[in-house]
């Protein structure tokens, strides 16, 4: 059974597969109709969300099958059912689970029991549909191989650690920029460092944001402040000289462009010069979610079959 709870899950060459059928899915929407019948999906929030809910919803109404959107506080799962029941009855009847959750372990074990496939619509620890979509969308502009992304601010949970994954096995140069405490983990970096060494791309972690952003292609931050965090004064007095603004900017390539896996929080990790302006690729970033998860969905399906 094949999972995606984390980047890495996929090899290389079924990223750079998925890849390419997110660019034929965008190009026409209803390319492949792989839940055609229509077969069911559940995706299930344990978190709030916009993007993930409406691009999953909609990607799979266009693939030709039917959602069934859960928000668990209103199923038994809010009432202590365990994770492993939970998928053993959602197996008798969708044909995969996505699942938008808190801890990896509640992630894991809902994969240890399903008997479909199950996606990581975003952990504490790994958002790797979002880099799916952050990835087609820089192969937009550039070639993903040899290019340089320059990631800002806490780098230490699920976009950081996503963000140093996926691009590595992409093949491209990753620099975090970052405080200490603030950083991807030892074992992200050394599992980085597998990956660089097949692919020839790299990772820097500096406490420099300049250093990390100079002449990069791509520089990419998110929220410093995501759901249930604690000390929020301390964290944006620990990050604020991390904010990307037009200065940052600045010491970027000429035509690098810009990244946010959005909501936004404008003026604490992003100005609004920078978001809405002319190097920003944010809402096309937000509209690949789309692509990019219609054409994991349709490549799993693919490989159960």
């Amino acid at each position: 059974m094949k999972h995606f709870l984390k980047d890495d899950d996929l090899t290389v060459a079924e990223q750079a597969e998925i890849l390419d059928l997110a660019a034929k899915f965008k190009a026409d929407h209803h390319a492949y109709p792989a839940l055609a019948g229509p077969k069911s999906v559940a995706v299930v929030f344990e978190k709030p969300s916009t993007r993930t809910r409406m691009s999953f919803d909609v990607g799979i109404a266009e693939l030709g099958g039917h959602s069934v959107v859960i928000d668990a506080q209103a199923t038994q799962l809010g009432r202590g059912e365990t994770v492993s029941d939970t998928a053993r009855v959602l197996s008798r009847y969708v044909s995969a689970i996505v699942i938008r959750t808190f801890g990896d372990d509640r992630l894991e074990e809902l994969a240890e029991h399903a008997t479909v496939p199950v996606i990581n619509a975003l952990t504490d620890g790994w958002h790797p549909c979002q880099l799916l979509a952050d990835l087609q969308t820089i192969a937009e502009h550039k070639p993903l191989k040899g290019t340089s992304i320059a990631y800002i601010g806490d780098a230490a949970f699920n976009m950081g650690n996503s963000t140093v994954i996926a691009c590595s096995m992409a093949g491209m140069h990753v620099r975090i920029g970052a405080p200490e405490g603030y950083q991807p983990a030892d074992e992200v970096l050394a599992r980085a460092a597998e990956i660089n060494a097949e692919t020839g791309g790299s990772v820097l972690v500096t406490t420099d944001p300049i250093e990390a952003v100079s002449g990069a292609d791509v520089v990419s931050t998110d929220a410093w402040i995501s759901m249930g965090m604690a000390d929020t004064e301390k964290r944006i007095e620990e990050l604020h000289r991390y904010q990307l603004s037009g200065e940052l900017l600045a010491h970027a390539a000429d035509d690098a462009i810009v990244l946010h896996c959005l909501p936004a929080h404008r003026g604490e990790e992003i100005t609004d010069e920078v978001m809405d302006g002319p190097q920003s690729r944010v809402f096309d970033q937000a509209e690949n979610r789309l692509h990019a998860q219609k054409a994991l969905l349709a490549w799993l399906l693919k490989e159960q079959s």
